[in-house]
């Protein structure tokens, strides 16, 4: 980077940090600082070529092997940086208290510059707090993102420390440089440095030091509105009507538009006046108190007098993504420690209305005033490219869509043509207007009853029955009983399945829900409750949908009934059996041809995950009669196990409590014959996922080498799979042979990072390379089944180019993975079984099994 981006930051007349001269003659030092800015953080720094690599770790380094911190990769700093300590003056960039948490040297293991490149970083330490062996790993860019983010982990050696004792942070709380805490450097007088005493600041376009006692003025890079071609002088509204986007089909081309990504949270205004702020929501409501604390206090810190500031709160996921279920879930609890402002349009600056000015000028003020680190407060960054391809890339990430603004445009209040929305999925909020009781629960809602308003009346849409977890479907019950009415509130009657066991309520409430699609008469199709909307009033609800939308794709037909369809499978993420039957159904296209004809192995949890949970390949009592019994040729005709030919065969599974499903490596039709090969690559517990993927893609290189065509999916769990398919020539010994051959060959290449062997003791710090897969009645889970873990992720297959550490094994889920399927282009594992080919070690002539 070198240090021009550092010295545009930074006003040397008027902040103590170091300018940075020549460089002087290198070493390897490090040095950490912990820096108490708008939150505290520790900026971690490697010497390399002349200047200081640094990273901002959010919760500062950790001891514990493989324990993983955020480090948010910024700019190079100047070596003279390493001895700095002291007071950066409020207002100037990063203001606040920095001591010297630790220095030292560093040793890198390997080619540093390499390393460095390839974003994977392995490197010795041996500082005054901290040693031993780390490692700095880059993780793939998301959407809105301008910042790299890594992660800094502690290897396993003789300097680790265990979960059981001591942080480290609390411990050595103290500067090695003058052995104070920051709280007492704190203390010291606004302006103050340890290092050089008093800091006069100079005010803007002067030379000559502000008058002693004198309030500094705005730091140089907060804009002045007056002096904005356009901006008009004008006092503080008390709320601006908000700008609301455009449902669309596809998202508009052309270099007019710039395209952000869609929030799944509440639209805010921040209001700030005087040092107070106020949180409104969209249509007005003051929900300041609602969003704690931390959020406020973010927001009065902004160097600006008066403003108001477009944005959305949102709470967003370990992928990165949004997530409304979760924004619910932290209000209810009172929990306000992960909500983040994603700001995206500078209305009101200082006493002057800038929503006169194209979006573009807009947006370039408030990133002048909002630091671009991983704070509470985020610019809404935006793409210039298609909007298609945009688009594109945030359905495949399962994300909710995108917005796309005209850049020349002023603000419009209400909704309008100049902001359009397009999404990956069909979303929208419905009239609450009944509840079916829960057929688990005394005290809970089964499903709701939704309405949309016609002219004015309200008409049915249908039922929405998963995606409220436990607590939130007895919330639900105690808000709608009270709200009870003798008579349907619908325009219409109902029919007589659709009002059966409903208990009509005042339509008063809305829920945002995701659905699938509208059905030809006019209903919802696998709907999955997001949250309650309390910002929106009812009469306001209406059917949304572009005009040009396609028609919906037929669903597929299932007759299996379902038992309590209510009952919670994975309760934390609300995820019912009736939710489960319609993933299943969603994906059958593409779970079919991997499950079909086979024999099944399967993971059982009849009371969800939280219950008892066991592995069975045979026959239960009452046992669905979709599923099939077969006959293995090399067991007693009494111990039958299992195969489904059918969608129905797997609603009988999910009727079953089946929550993952393992097929073999081979068909009904020829148990002798393996037709997939499975290399499982099993990461130990300090394993960055990066190094998972660089294992996919040796494995894939081994197997091109030996001429199979290989595939890639998530396990749904902590790894990978590397799957090629196979002509069934060879038998399973030499199958499993020529698989141990390639472990055994990586393991032998690289000790240091494969094993071959089972054993965990073997295994830490090292990828597992599973071939045992691959042998007779050997199973791995299929792909898109479903995992019997927390999260309700899925074996998700990808394309090769998809691989990045943003997209974990874990990243896709019930929840998200049909929005992925609907956008793809092509499937991924289109070709699959058309790229099989024999097995080169086979013996030709192999007896097909009878």
């Amino acid at each position: 980077m070198g240090l021009e981006t550092y010295r545009e930051k930074r006003d040397f007349a008027s902040t103590p940090e170091p300018k940075g001269g020549k460089a002087r003659r290198s070493s390897n030092s490090f040095v950490v600082q912990k820096h108490d800015a708008t939150r505290l953080h520790y900026d971690f720094r490697l010497e390399m070529d002349g200047v200081l690599k640094s990273w901002a770790v959010t919760k500062g380094p950790s001891l514990v092997p493989g324990e993983k911190r955020l480090a948010v990769h910024v700019e190079d700093h100047p070596l003279e940086y390493g001895e700095f300590e002291g007071t950066i003056p409020k207002g100037e960039y990063g203001g606040g208290t920095v001591i010297l948490w630790d220095r030292g040297t560093w040793a890198p293991i390997g080619d540093a510059r390499r390393g460095y490149a390839k974003g994977h970083l392995e490197f010795e330490l041996s500082g005054e707090k901290l040693g031993g062996r780390w490692h700095l790993v880059r993780m793939a860019g998301k959407p809105r993102e301008k910042r790299e983010n890594w992660l800094l982990i502690k290897g396993d050696d003789e300097a680790a420390r265990s979960e059981q004792d001591p942080d480290i942070l609390e411990e050595r709380p103290e500067s090695v440089l003058t052995g104070r805490e920051i709280k007492d450097v704190a203390g010291e007088e606004p302006g103050w440095s340890s290092k050089t005493g008093r800091i006069r600041k100079r005010a803007r376009g002067r030379k000559a030091a502000a008058p002693r006692g004198q309030e500094p003025e705005a730091p140089s890079n907060v804009p002045d509105p007056a002096k904005i071609k356009g901006a008009k002088p004008a006092p503080l509204p008390d709320f601006v009507e908000p700008s609301l986007a455009t449902l669309v089909a596809s998202a508009p081309a052309g270099e007019r538009w710039l395209h952000e990504i869609k929030f799944d949270g509440y639209r805010l205004q921040a209001r700030i006046e005087a040092g107070r702020t106020k949180l409104l929501t969209r249509g007005g409501l003051d929900w300041t108190k609602r969003f704690g604390k931390a959020l406020v206090s973010a927001v009065q810190a902004l160097p600006v007098g008066t403003a108001v500031i477009d944005g959305e709160v949102v709470v967003e996921t370990g992928s990165g993504a949004s997530d409304f279920s979760g924004l619910q879930a932290d209000l209810s609890e009172g929990r306000s420690d992960r909500f983040r402002f994603y700001a995206f349009d500078l209305l009101y600056l200082d006493g002057y209305d800038l929503r006169a000015l194209p979006l573009i000028e807009r947006k370039e003020l408030l990133g002048q005033l909002i630091s671009e680190d991983e704070g509470v407060i985020r610019i809404s960054s935006h793409f210039e490219e298609e909007g298609s391809l945009v688009l594109r890339h945030a359905c495949r990430l399962s994300l909710e869509g995108i917005v796309s603004k005209l850049r020349d445009a002023p603000y419009r209040a209400g909704r309008n043509k100049s902001w359009l929305k397009s999404k990956c999925s069909a979303r929208q909020e419905f009239v609450v207007a009944g509840y079916v009781p829960s057929t688990t629960s005394r005290k809970a809602i089964g499903s709701l009853v939704l309405g949309v308003y016609e002219g004015g009346k309200l008409h049915h849409v249908g039922r929405v029955g998963t995606g409220f977890t436990a607590a939130v479907a007895e919330g639900l019950f105690k808000r709608l009983d009270r709200l009870r009415i003798p008579e349907s509130p619908f325009a219409t009657r109902l029919a007589a399945e659709d009002a059966r066991q409903v208990r009509y309520v005042r339509p008063e409430l809305v829920a945002e829900v995701e659905f699938r699609a509208w059905t030809a008469d006019g209903l919802l199709r696998h709907a999955s409750f997001r949250g309650v909307r309390d910002d929106k009033p009812a009469r306001d609800i209406v059917r949304e949908a572009p005009k040009s939308a396609a028609a919906a794709p037929k669903a597929p037909r299932r007759t299996v009934k379902l038992t309590h369809p209510d009952r919670l499978y994975w309760p934390d993420e609300g995820v019912t059996k009736e939710g489960l039957a319609d993933y299943y159904a969603d994906v059958w296209r593409f779970v079919g041809p991997h499950i079909v004809g086979r024999p099944l192995a399967l993971v059982r949890c009849p009371n969800g995950i939280t219950g008892e949970k066991f592995f069975q390949k045979h026959a239960w009592k009452g046992l669905n009669p979709n599923i099939v019994l077969i006959n293995d040729p090399k067991e007693p005709p009494d111990e039958q196990l299992l195969s489904i030919r059918d969608l129905d065969g797997l609603m009988g599974l999910v009727q079953s409590a089946v929550l993952e499903i393992h097929p073999w490596g081979s068909t009904v039709a020829d148990w002798e014959g393996p037709d997939t090969i499975i290399m499982d690559l099993d990461p130990g517990e300090d394993v960055p996922f990066e190094t998972v993927i660089e294992a996919a893609l040796e494995t894939a290189e081994r197997l091109k080498a030996a001429g199979l065509v290989p595939f890639v999916k998530t396990s749904g769990g902590k790894g990978l799979h590397v799957v090629a398919p196979l002509k069934p020539k060879a038998e399973w010994p030499a199958v499993k042979a020529f698989t141990k051959s390639i472990a055994d060959a990586m393991a032998s290449d690289s000790p240091d990072r494969f094993v071959s062997t089972i054993s965990k003791s073997k295994r830490r710090g090292k990828i597992l390379v599973d071939y045992l897969r691959n042998q007779r009645g050997a199973t791995a889970v299929a792909p898109y089944s479903t995992r019997a873990r927390p999260g309700a992720a899925v074996s998700m297959p990808l394309s090769w180019d998809e691989l990045a550490p943003g997209i974990g094994p874990a990243y896709f889920t019930v929840a998200n993975t049909p929005t992925r399927l609907a956008s793809l282009h092509a499937d991924p594992w289109a070709d699959f079984r058309a790229a099989a080919v024999p097995l080169k070690e086979a013996k030709a002539g192999r007896k097909k099994a009878a």
